[in-house]
């Protein structure tokens, strides 16, 4: 039997490719989602990702698995040791799982081993957060500065640490600033090139658009939807949340409710989320922006994640394909 691989992260598991098929390996992980599922001979079944700082995989585990009744009690956000096999379905690793073990209150406290688990936004998160707060001081229509101050008064430091999402894009610790500043900069230097857009008014839209996704996500290793995500979604939240503040700051009605049609409408399509459709100068500018930066924040973190030699990263669900991530020969 080859000797077992212990694996410090995942993209090194991911850079042994399909020839280590069947290699026993060992690593700390956290379970970053757990759905339970039933197969086509009605047995159930938990369809898992696993994952730390460097990356995530899915896997499969049965019923008759001493894993399964493990993880149910362990659940999304646990901390495991496993130990197991390196295999393939349908091109992308999908490990078999052998022993896991939950790690202990006091385990968890060990140096460093958050640092390990956690992926954490590329750049600084103080550095991005001067930044936002920068943009916000530069909007010089005084209401809607008073909007939006307002609105990270009351949801800031929450807003500072969350991710922009549980899969699709920056979905990592402090993903949520860094995809707002992203888009910020991005607005800031193509606004010259749209005069018919009020610049304060789209960058007002920016900076709140995705500010639901402060309280519709929860949880410090494994992100999940909480109770108001699920029944309201952060669309309509950011909307609770900037007309509160917008009547608080007395924003004029007529750009209050086009600030609130940037964020109802920011998702683009119904089926994505969106309450409506962009229909106004700024909405259509900032839903394009928006779409522009989750697509290159999904292009950015998988070649940041991309496994030394392989050509393609596997296909990212936002793209409906895989990513070239081969550098350019200059």
């Amino acid at each position: 039997m080859p000797d077992e691989i212990s694996l410090s992260c995942v993209r090194e598991l991911k850079s042994l490719g399909p020839a280590a098929h069947g290699r026993p390996f060992s690593s700390l992980l956290v379970v970053k989602k757990l759905a339970a599922k039933t197969a086509s001979n009605g047995n159930p079944f938990y369809s898992a990702d696993l994952g730390d700082r460097s990356g995530s995989f899915g896997c499969t585990i049965f019923s008759d698995q001493p894993a399964f009744d493990l993880l149910k009690q362990a659940g999304e956000g646990a901390v495991v040791r496993v130990e197991g096999k390196v295999d393939y379905y349908q091109g992308r690793l999908s490990p078999k799982l052998g022993k896991i073990a939950v790690l202990s209150e006091a385990e968890l406290g060990a140096p460093g081993l958050l640092d390990h688990l956690v992926e954490l936004a590329p750049e600084n998160a103080d550095a991005l957060w001067t930044e936002f707060n920068a943009f916000i001081d530069g909007l010089t229509h005084a209401e809607l500065r008073g909007t939006v101050r307002a609105v990270f008064d009351e949801v800031g430091e929450t807003f500072k640490w969350s991710p922009a999402a549980v899969a699709m894009h920056h979905a990592y610790r402090h993903g949520l600033l860094e995809h707002t500043v992203h888009m910020a900069r991005a607005g800031a230097a193509l606004l010259p090139l749209y005069p018919e857009v009020h610049a304060d008014l789209a960058l007002a839209g920016i900076l709140l658009h995705d500010t639901g996704k402060a309280i519709e996500y929860e949880g410090t290793l494994a992100t999940k939807r909480s109770r108001r995500g699920i029944l309201q979604g952060h669309v309509v939240l950011g909307y609770q949340l900037a007309r509160k503040a917008g009547m608080k700051a007395k924003l004029a009605p007529e750009l209050l409710e086009r600030l609130e049609h940037i964020i109802l409408s920011h998702q683009g399509e119904p089926e994505w989320g969106a309450a409506v459709y962009a229909a106004t100068p700024e909405a259509v500018f900032v839903s394009m922006i928006d779409n522009l930066d989750a697509k290159m924040g999904m292009v950015q973190r998988a070649l940041r994640q991309a496994a030394e030699g392989e050509d393609f990263s596997e296909r990212l669900p936002g793209l409906n394909s895989p990513l070239l991530t081969r550098k350019v020969n200059p």
